[in-house]
């Protein structure tokens, strides 16, 4: 017999859609710790995410304490020598162009960041200061770096998105708050080094999970996001 999901109520409908309708990344966390408990129940949730025959791609190292600063300043070093990509990446997040209304949308959201940030446009040390916070977890008490089987081919990809997005929600519901950061891709190798991967084992983003400092103005920023009705194409109806 099919087991039958029960519906939610109007208040649970509306707690889901607040978690997901105000998610947004934080970038400046407290310091606050986070139990492994709660981190490894955010993970289980994010797993009941669906993937292609129940493949589950996803592969998460957690680092806290002195094992997240050893990542920290793996790629710090790194980062520090020859600036914001030392490395290619092992995938191709970003077209070799922008073009619109992509282009459009990418510079909004870095202007509006340098802009609440006191940033101006051509104060490249200043820019690379703040990307270089990426590597700093954005000082969360919690960095994940997740992994991906190189075997695996792009629907095992489309699944980690899912996966992801659950966890993020996930821990909205908590009280919690995160950080994707695809920038941890381009320092593969140190990563490599200090999480000491299995070779297979490609970096797919890191992210950051804490607390948010709501103090701080960073967190003030919001984007924007493109209405269905700019989007979607409704048929039959």
């Amino acid at each position: 017999m099919t087991k039958k999901v029960a519906e939610f109520t109007a208040s649970e409908c509306a707690a889901i859609e607040k978690a997901i309708g105000e998610r947004r990344s934080i970038r400046a966390f407290l310091d606050t710790p986070v139990p492994r408990e709660l981190i490894e129940r955010l993970l289980d949730i994010a797993a009941r995410a669906p993937s292609g025959t129940n493949m589950q791609p996803w592969r998460a190292h957690v680092v806290v304490g002195a094992e997240k600063e050893k990542v920290t300043q793996a790629v710090l070093g790194d980062f520090a020598e020859t600036g914001v990509q030392r490395h290619d990446s092992e995938y191709k997040y970003y077209p070799d162009e922008f073009f619109e209304p992509y282009l459009s949308r990418r510079r909004k959201v870095g202007w509006d960041m340098y802009g609440i940030l006191g940033i101006k446009k051509g104060d490249g040390a200043a820019m690379a200061a703040q990307h270089g916070r990426n590597y700093m977890f954005f000082d969360a008490p919690v960095g994940i770096v997740f992994t991906i089987d190189r075997r695996l081919e792009i629907g095992s990809w489309l699944d980690y998105g899912y996966f992801l997005e659950a966890l993020s929600v996930a821990a909205r519901a908590h009280g919690l708050e995160t950080c994707s950061q695809a920038a941890f891709a381009y320092f593969h190798k140190p990563v490599r080094e200090a999480l000491q991967l299995a070779p297979e084992e490609m970096v797919v983003c890191g992210l950051s999970l804490g607390y948010a400092d709501w103090s701080a103005p960073i967190n003030a920023l919001e984007t924007e996001r493109t209405p269905a009705k700019d989007f979607a194409t409704f048929r039959g109806f």
